[in-house]
């Protein structure tokens, strides 16, 4: 079903992957791409539980826009082991207007097809979705 406002639809696999990724933890993070061709969008990659923060930023790309899920593990001052579900939309301002327009009109719909998401970030350079602004969201 195609979003009325951005005209995006929502392949199957991204809820899939996103159920997985809540339920089974079989993945750290997943990127998520707008095929506009196909006007939906679809998962771009898939990050193994070992790999690290590090690794899911190095896996956005510097000038296009993406939407990214990322489970964070940490441990609470009261030395609880928790974990956050975190809906990041990758918006850098490198690049293209049109891309950003279609990424920022979609998120909403999108988000909304993923259930479980515990905290939403919005960042237009690396240091806005930096570790320690993570660690900070998360608590």
């Amino acid at each position: 079903m195609a979003n009325a406002t951005s005209g995006m639809a929502v392949n199957d696999e991204c809820k899939l992957k996103f159920l997985e990724l809540k339920a089974k933890r079989t993945y750290r993070f997943i990127v998520f791409k707008i095929e506009e061709k196909q006007k939906q969008v679809v998962v771009e990659k898939v990050g193994e539980p070992t790999q690290s923060y590090e690794d899911f930023t190095a896996s956005l790309p510097a000038d296009e826009c993406r939407y990214a899920v990322y489970d964070f593990d940490f441990v609470t001052a009261e030395n609880c082991q928790k974990s956050r579900i975190f809906f990041i939309a990758w918006s850098p301002d490198t690049s293209r207007v049109r891309s950003k327009m279609i990424y920022a009109s979609s998120k909403d719909r999108f988000k909304r097809e993923l259930d479980g998401i515990q905290v939403e970030l919005q960042a237009t350079d690396p240091t806005e979705m930096g570790l320690d602004v993570i660690r900070s969201r998360a608590s």
